[in-house]
């Protein structure tokens, strides 16, 4: 007997179930819709979805009935694994309720653990369909070119408005100004017409930026046939063709954008056909993606569907060209060869836009060198000269390409470098605002700076009275200091040490302060400096650290007496 098994996509992984018993109901219902998951959407088989049947299902593959929902799945399944595959009727049915109580066919899993799995796949399957690669913004390019062409006609448009109305107060103006965004400009400077004279024609002359354009406006307004208008109506024209010039300058910006942005995202199409064309065939075909996986017969005709269509249906001629006849290869080319020449620069088109969306480092050398076979292919039509060859040529291209590279790549790493040094320096700049910033006030800043260098200073000076180091003003204070602190307020420093420790270091600063302030005037300069010569010579001959401290607390006591006895 032939048992069935049922295979089930979810979101957490395959599940193979073994069917006991099934009804066979509700066939004549029609087809419950599956949503597969993301690996089952391409119809591949995959190598988690092979080792779960070659491992769970019976070696012998002719008793084995395997229910699957996706048709292309199952074909897949059968050509690679050899099981025989059962789509549609009742697989349907089953796989509708393994749909619905799958948390409680699998042991250690949810409803809301299902669900969240869910939740997570179709949100990941979904941002992989919107956008196809992160750093390549062709949504950016597809708004630039569809603004740059409204701007056109916006300021078609408005610039023969201006024309029709400024007209009637100088109709010359028109005849001997023909670009739009000039005339505009000029019609905002000079106003009324019998104001323009002399001293105005340097700044026309920098409008028209043309000495006898400006000459012929000067002479024109004098004997012009127009008719005398109020001041009202000459501020209502200005406004209105300062925001058409306003229009234009916002043109030209944008246009600097949108090459900047073709640069980045499809540097070969935009070198070979320019970057308004080249927008133009991405924004057409949706995306970047869109127009590479089209071939060079769809990109040929791309924006002449209405054309194409309509040949189809009267059985006419199809159009030769669509988008790219803007391109200045099929305006140079003759009558005869335009339809070859838009042939031959489709194909390369294709080949760009291929290389610019699947290239991990997109350079303009693959452009470049299909720009140069084009114009070879169009001097072979007038001349006959013999091209280069395309494997000769994209040769040298990935050399060149490969060099592009490793330059660019070169450059980022140094970008990086520096702002990661730049981040560096700002981190550690934020650092000591914050640092100064959570003290409240000076004093106590600078008490806290105090603290760690007297401790610091108190281990050094412990050290030259067990080694006999020369200095002279700690060897003179700290013996006394610790001599007469250990005689004399043996009892109270033991009861401070107990209390706490940070109240026996300030006593101990306290005092020789005190002794250096109170000696001088006791013993007097001349007697301090005898001291402390004899007490530096004699400090070094000390044999060890204890016989060193005792040897000089004595002598030094004797010489103290002596030095008060004589002054």
């Amino acid at each position: 007997m032939v048992l069935l098994h049922v295979l089930f996509e979810h979101a957490v992984g395959y599940a193979l179930l073994a069917l006991k018993e099934v009804e066979e109901i509700s066939l004549l219902q029609p087809q419950v819709a599956l949503e597969n998951a993301n690996a089952v959407s391409e119809g591949v088989v995959h190598e988690d979805l092979r080792l779960l049947l070659e491992t769970h299902l019976p070696s012998k593959k002719k008793k084995v009935l395997l229910g699957v929902g996706d048709p292309k799945i199952g074909a897949a399944i059968q050509e690679e694994l050899g099981y025989n595959c059962q789509t549609g009727g009742v697989i349907a049915e089953i796989l509708r309720g393994v749909r619905l109580h799958f948390h409680n066919l699998v042991k250690g899993l949810t409803d809301l653990s299902a669900c969240k799995a869910q939740l997570g796949l179709g949100h990941s399957y979904s941002r992989a369909k919107v956008k196809f690669n992160v750093n390549r913004v062709d949504n950016m390019i597809i708004q630039s070119i569809s603004l740059l062409d409204q701007l056109d006609k916006d300021i078609n448009t408005f610039s023969m408005r201006v024309r029709e109305w400024y007209g009637y107060h100088f109709p010359e103006l028109v005849k001997i100004i023909n670009d739009n965004a000039t005339y505009c400009r000029l019609a905002q400077f000079i106003g009324n017409r019998r104001e323009l004279n002399e001293d105005k024609l340097e700044k026309l002359e920098e409008l028209t930026m043309d000495g006898a354009k400006a000459k012929a406006i000067l002479d024109a307004s004098r004997s012009s046939m127009g008719m005398d208008i109020s001041a009202i109506d000459l501020i209502n024209i200005e406004s209105f063709s300062s925001r058409v010039v306003s229009l234009s300058e916002y043109r030209q910006s944008l246009h600097t954008y949108l090459r900047s942005k073709m640069s980045q995202v499809a540097p070969s199409l935009s070198a070979l056909i320019g970057e308004a064309v080249g927008a133009r065939l991405i924004a057409h075909a949706g995306s970047l993606t869109n127009l590479a996986k089209y071939p060079a017969s769809t990109v040929q005709i791309l924006g002449a569907e209405k054309a194409l269509f309509r040949a189809l249906k009267t059985r006419g001629n199809t159009p030769k060209y669509g988008l790219i006849f803007h391109s200045t290869f099929i305006g140079r080319a003759a009558a005869k060869n335009k339809g070859r020449i838009s042939r031959y620069l489709a194909n390369k088109c294709s080949i760009a836009s291929r290389i610019d969306c699947f290239s991990e480092v997109p350079t303009s050398v693959f452009g470049e060198k299909l720009r140069e076979q084009v114009e070879e292919r169009l001097s072979f039509y007038e001349t006959g000269e013999i091209p280069r060859k395309n494997l000769d040529v994209m040769k040298e291209a990935m050399v060149q390409a490969e060099e592009a590279a490793a330059e660019i790549t070169r450059k980022l790493e140094k970008q990086e470098k520096k702002r990661l040094k730049k981040e560096k320096k700002r981190l550690a700049a934020l650092a000591l605002a914050s640092s100064e910033n959570s003290s409240s006030t000076p004093e106590e800043c600078e008490e806290m700076s105090e603290k760690p260098k007297k401790k610091k200073k108190q281990k050094p000076q412990e050290v030259p009275q067990e080694n006999g180091m020369e200095d002279p003003s700690i060897s003179f204070s700290k013996p006394k200091k610790k001599k007469s602190f250990s005689k004399e307020e043996l009892m109270s420093s033991d009861l401070e040490e107990t209390a706490g420790s940070t109240s026996i270091p300030k006593r101990k600063k306290s005092t020789p302060k005190e002794e250096t302030v109170n000696d001088p005037e006791e013993a007097g300069h001349r007697s301090g400096s005898k001291k402390k010569r004899k007490f530096s010579k004699e400090e070094p001959v000390s044999s060890g650290p204890e016989e060193a401290v005792g040897k000089s607390s004595s002598k030094k006591k004797k010489k103290f007496h002596k030095a008060s006895q004589e002054d």
